[in-house]
Order: structure tokens, then sequence, then C-alpha cells
């Protein structure tokens, strides 16, 4: 992967990040859904016709968004419609539409049951399975049998036709440059559509009948469910593992038994709804992970501009130095950003069971409602973090490494160098740290603790430098600035953490690196 493209993943980001993952999920799917209605209006899409569209969605939503707001009250949790609405227009495009009532029946079965799995079938407050995968499988497994044929549904996966491909193609690409989910769905869909094509070559032999590669690849391809599969449903968050590695595994294991589907005991195929759930396990097996409460302490201003929130963790918490968590801030009216964000953490693991995050002020004049309700938080709080994700972690071995930050992107390089000082390593890194002015530069104090090499630069002299910190004296932060500033950038592992822009500033001088991880953020 060149940079180049890197520079253009940050920079779309930068403008994917205006709405949070769950908001542009359902848009994306909301688009898809009146994408297939006109298409079936006009007769592209001869099954499900518009009636059975339209009817089915109702009847989905309406069970769906009522258990899920029965129980979560039950539950004294607040009720998320944009879940319950995702949910619904997912499994409308996994189980078979339909207008009768045996049809309408099995839908609100599948709704009831996926709904429900969120709860039941859940560890530490966090469910394990894909919800809408649970419902269409379960409904699927008992309409196969005898006593249960009259149920009128079960998984069809019909957005699997070629009318479908380019739409799914997009808003799904959309939706994992969001999620940063690109590489692991390739994997999954490479490993799917290739094994479904030698899943058609050993069928062609066994029946002999002619084979071609490009009919196949075709057919894998605009005829099967893949793509949703893999934009919508195995790159959802919740379910997957916190590493890259993990996730690669997952995706592999989901693309083998999707592409090529297996007969269980001559009643049921295992199908991609069932082959997600194997996914699923696997992932929760290789994470056991769950939602951890969090109880504010202290919230200070540690620049004129950004402000730290200290926390006491309740709960096993677990997580790598550079690692970012998802707050959940549960608020009335959240606008299209939702109520989740993700927060790099600023504390080391060593520091645990506190927990400390920081982030920029940013719009004072139209502030999100998510910085409005986090910003009403007061001392004794209690807020949730549904997870800890991220490879934005240094190498192992004693490898020279290099850390550029921008303003509050330095959060996760705190982490990791109070790790690296709490555990009483010595490693050689140099820091390169970037601000407008010299009061926006935080964590002062504790990053002179741990003794790194820190070049500074911003408009203003900052006063009291620690000895082995060195302001850049007027040199502008470009590509020439950094290998002026650090010759030595080719030996070095480098990671950066700033916003896209001076991702893409930087890109001449972050080719000739000996590695690059970056973590660009849009604000929150």
């Amino acid at each position: 992967m060149t940079f180049s493209f890197t520079a253009i993943r940050q920079r779309v980001l930068a403008v994917l990040g205006a709405m949070s993952m769950y908001r542009l999920v359902l848009y994306s799917l909301v688009a898809l859904a009146l994408i297939a209605l006109v298409l079936s209006t006009f007769g592209v899409i001869v099954s499900p016709t518009p009636l059975e569209l339209l009817a089915s969605f109702v009847v989905l939503a309406l069970v769906i968004s009522a258990v899920d707001a029965g129980v979560q009250r039950l539950l004294h949790l607040p009720w998320r419609i944009e879940s319950s609405l995702v949910t619904a227009l997912i499994m409308l495009f996994v189980m078979r539409p339909g207008v009768e009532p045996a049809a309408l029946i099995g839908l609100a079965l599948a709704g009831i049951l996926a709904s429900v799995s969120k709860y039941l079938i859940a560890w530490r407050s966090r469910h394990i399975l894909n919800p809408a995968a649970f419902g269409a499988a379960v409904v699927s497994v008992i309409g196969s049998f005898g006593a249960f044929e009259w149920l009128g549904t079960s998984a069809s996966w019909w957005v699997g036709n070629g009318a479908m491909a380019i739409p799914v193609a997009v808003l799904g690409l959309a939706v994992l440059w969001r999620t940063e989910k690109v590489r692991v769905v390739l994997v999954f869909l490479l490993i799917a559509i290739g094994t479904a094509v030698v899943r058609q070559a050993v069928q062609a032999q066994q029946f002999d009948i002619d084979f071609d590669i490009a009919t196949a690849l075709q057919f894998a391809v605009l005829q099967s469910p893949f793509l949703f599969l893999g934009a919508f449903m195995v790159s959802e968050p919740l379910t997957l593992p916190p590493r890259r590695w993990q996730q690669f595994w997952v995706a592999g294991l989901v693309g083998v038994l999707a592409g090529w589907p297996i007969m269980v005991g001559g009643l049921f195929t295992l199908g991609q709804e069932r082959a997600l759930l194997i996914g699923n396990l696997l992932a929760f097996a290789f994470a056991l992970r769950g939602s951890v409460r969090l109880t504010l302490e202290k919230r200070e201003f540690i620049t004129p501009t950004a402000q730290e929130l200290t926390f006491r963790a309740r709960g096993k918490l677990k997580f790598l130095p550079g690692q970012y968590l998802e707050l959940d801030v549960p608020h009335h009216h959240p606008d299209a950003r939702g109520t989740r964000r993700e927060f790099s953490i600023v504390s080391a693991p060593a520091d645990l069971p506190t927990l400390r995050i920081a982030y920029k002020n940013g719009d004072q004049k139209h502030p999100s409602s998510y910085k409005r309700a986090l910003a009403a938080a007061e001392p004794g709080a209690t807020l949730a973090v549904t997870g800890t994700w991220g490879d934005f972690v240094l190498p192992k071995g004693e490898a020279p490494v290099l850390m550029v930050a921008a303003g509050i992107g330095v959060t996760p390089f705190v982490s990791q160098l109070r790790q690296l000082h709490a555990e009483g390593r010595t490693r050689d890194v140099v820091l390169v740290y970037v601000a407008a002015e010299a009061s926006e530069l935080a964590f002062r104090a504790e990053l002179a603790e741990t003794g790194v090499p820190t070049i500074v630069f911003c408009r203003d002299r900052p006063e009291g430098l620690p000895d082995h910190w060195v302001w850049a004296q007027g040199i502008r932060l470009d590509a020439a600035g950094l290998e002026r500033v650090v010759p030595d950038i080719a030996a070095r592992h480098t990671f950066i953490s700033g916003p896209p822009r001076l991702i893409a500033d930087l890109a001449p001088a972050l080719q000739k690196a000996h590695s690059l991880t970056t973590d660009a953020f849009a604000g929150y």
C-alpha cells in the first residue's frame, strides 16, 4: 500500500467523520432500500415486489423497535431507535419478503429473535452474535422442520443480484472507509469469491458439465450476497475482535464458510448467516470483553482549548497503549453523529483503574449534541465503554520509533510513553510535537518525565522547556522540515497522529520511513 493511498483514505475519512458510523450505516441501508423499491417498481427486480418490501419492512421495524424499547426500558437503558432500524433494514435484505400472513408471522418471529439475542446472548452487556444473522438463521432452521413448514419466510439473501451490486458496493465502501474495515472485508471477499469459484469448478467436474471461470467469477460477485454480507455485517464493530490480525482470521473463516455452503444432517445448508455466526463465535473467543462502566471523577482544561476527563473504571478493562475506546453518552435528540464517539486513551494500562481521555473543544458556536451532553456530565456520572480497538501500537522489539503528533493527537503517545516509563524500559524514540501556540502543548510534564527527546513546532517560543526538548525556531513542519529535524527517518518506525491534512503534507518524508502507521482523526 503506497502512502498516496493512505493520504486519500485520510481525506475521505475527514469527510465521512462528520457523521457517526451508526448513522452512516442507517442512511446507507435506507438508500439501498429505496433503490430496491424503485428497481422493483420498474420491474428490474422481479422479486420481491414493492408491496412485499413495504409490508415486510413495516413488520420488521415495528416488532424490533417494540422489543428493543421494552427490554431497554426494563433494563433501564436508553432506547436507540437507530439500532432497531439498522437491524430491521438488514433483515429486510436477508429474509424473503412477503405479504401473506404466514410470511409476516415468520418475519415478526425473526425480528423478535434478533432483538432478544442482543440481551440474552451477551457477555457483560455486549451481544456476541450478529442479531440479524441470528434471527434469520433460527427461523430458517425452524422452517426446515415439518411442523413449522407453514412459516412463509426464510433466509433468501435476495440482495445478492446484479441490479443491486453497484449500489451495495458504493454505499458499502463508504461504510467501510468510515469504519476503516476496507482491508478486512477485502480479505473476506477474496476468500469467499475464490472459494465459491472452486466450489463451482468441483461441482462441474462431479456432474461432467462445462466450467467457465469468467462465468463463475461473475456469478460469485454479482449473483451472491457477498458484497452486502461483507460491507454491512462482517464489518460490524461490536462483533469483531479488537486487533486487525484477529479480524483477518474472522473474515477468512466467514469467507470460506460462506463461499462453500455445507449441508448439516441433510436438513439445512450452512449458508451465509450461519457462516457469520460461526465467525462471531471465533471473534468472541479471541477477545472476551464486555461493557465497562466509567465513573467521572474530574474534568480539567489542560490547554486553553482542550479538556481532560479522568474516570475510574468499574469492570475488567483491557487495552494496549495507543488504542482507543468508544464512549457512549446517551442523550435526548442526538444529532446525525449519534451517541457514541472514539477517544484515544491518554492513561497507560499501568494506571488502571484510573482512565483518562482528552479532547479539543472545537466548534463552540455549533457544538454537536454529543459534545453538549459530554460537557454537561458532572463528577459522579456513569458512562459506558462499548469497547477498545485499534492497531496504533508500538512494534515489538527495540527498533527506533518516530512519533509525530499534532495538538491533542499526542494522546496515544502519552499512553505509550507512560507505559514504557512505568515498566522501566528504554527505547530509541523521538517525538515531534506540533501545536498552533506554545500554550496548546498538552501533557508537557508527563512527557518530560519520560525523558523522550522532543522537537516542538509552534509559532511562539515555549518557556521553560526541559533539556531534552528543542523548539524548531521557525522551521515549518512540512516534508523537508521533518527530514531536517529527523535525518534518520528511514531507520524509524513512524507513527503519526493528527488531522488528515498534516499526513498529506508530510507524505514525501513519510514515504521514506521504515514503516508508517497513521491515526488520523476528524474531531468529535
